[in-house]
């Protein structure tokens, strides 16, 4: 199970702690998922993630300003002893005095937002579905090429730096070289950055370490990127057929989801960084749904039929 500090969250969405919790350095978040507390505040308690950041809006507040100060504070009391990470007041609405107390009394934060609700909830479920997500490391290579995330894997040796290099060279983009964390941010996409002690740096044999970064700009990198395409690069086998219409459609599993991927025989002569700027642009072509070998083999078969006939 992974976790996120409860401190970061405060620092990236800028909330403010009106409760002064002794313990907020210590407080992790391990759910992606978080609650609106009408129902709890109300006195439902059942079915309750006690794991979940809680969010209080204006409905809320407003029912809460319903209740004379003893049945209030009888509520509210409740609600906290069923203990949770912390509870954020959004819109910038008064925190009543009983939520600070209690919330000092059962060591939870009570945490404050000026933005509105809605906003709020999905920008925090969107951060923190990536911070908790699913991930593994691979080790390759992983540029942004036309838009396109292109995940380069193979052999130690057999070019992946090299043609990474020269991509950039071309005008696209690093995000990393030898090992890419890989995130599952959602059951459709898979993101890619990497590790923060080797962030655009690249390898090459010969020559050592590269800043890619000083080198050629702040345009040459790129934190993360969606993974798009899979490029499995291995030595040119002469005793292997590679595929050479590309009718059937190739697939690499990566925490689940399977990612389109093609297998490219590497070979002195061969310019492997042109031939990646087009898998890229013929990748995006398949997905806007042109695909030129089954246009081809149309033709093919339509001047076949005709032959016969």
């Amino acid at each position: 199970m992974y976790s996120v500090k409860l401190k970061e969250i405060i620092n990236e969405f800028q909330l403010e702690d009106v409760s002064n919790c002794a313990k907020i350095d210590e407080i992790l978040i391990t759910s992606a998922d978080v609650n609106r507390s009408g129902l709890q505040l109300s006195g439902y308690l059942e079915y309750f993630g006690t794991d979940r950041m809680q969010i209080i809006g204006k409905g809320e507040m407003a029912y809460l300003a319903s209740l004379d100060p003893d049945d209030r504070h009888i509520k509210v009391e409740a609600f906290f002893k069923c203990g949770f990470p912390c509870i954020v007041v959004a819109r910038g609405l008064e925190v009543y005095p009983e939520m600070i107390e209690l919330g000092k009394k059962y060591n939870i934060p009570v945490l404050k937002t000026y933005d509105v609700t809605s906003r709020f909830m999905s920008g925090l479920i969107r951060y923190l579905n990536v911070q908790l997500a699913p991930r593994t490391t691979k080790h390759g290579v992983l540029v942004e090429v036309y838009g396109e995330g292109i995940l380069i894997l193979g052999e130690s040796g057999v070019g992946k730096s090299e043609t990474a290099l020269e991509i950039v060279k071309r005008g696209h983009r690093l995000v990393a070289d030898d090992v890419v964390e890989i995130r599952k941010v959602s059951d459709k996409t898979l993101v890619g950055t990497a590790p923060e002690i080797i962030r655009h740096f690249i390898e090459i044999r010969g020559i050592g370490i590269l800043d890619v970064k000083n080198l050629f700009g702040v345009g040459s990198v790129k934190m993360t990127e969606n993974i798009n395409l899979v490029i499995h690069l291995e030595l040119w086998d002469d005793k292997k057929n590679y595929d050479r219409l590309g009718l059937v459609d190739e697939y690499t599993n990566v925490l689940g989801i399977n990612i389109a991927s093609l297998t490219i025989p590497v070979r002195p002569g061969r310019n492997l960084a042109i031939v990646i700027e087009v898998a890229a642009m013929n990748n995006r072509q398949k997905k806007m749904g042109y695909n030129a070998a089954q246009v081809l083999n149309e033709r093919v078969m339509g001047e076949i039929n005709r032959e016969e006939y």
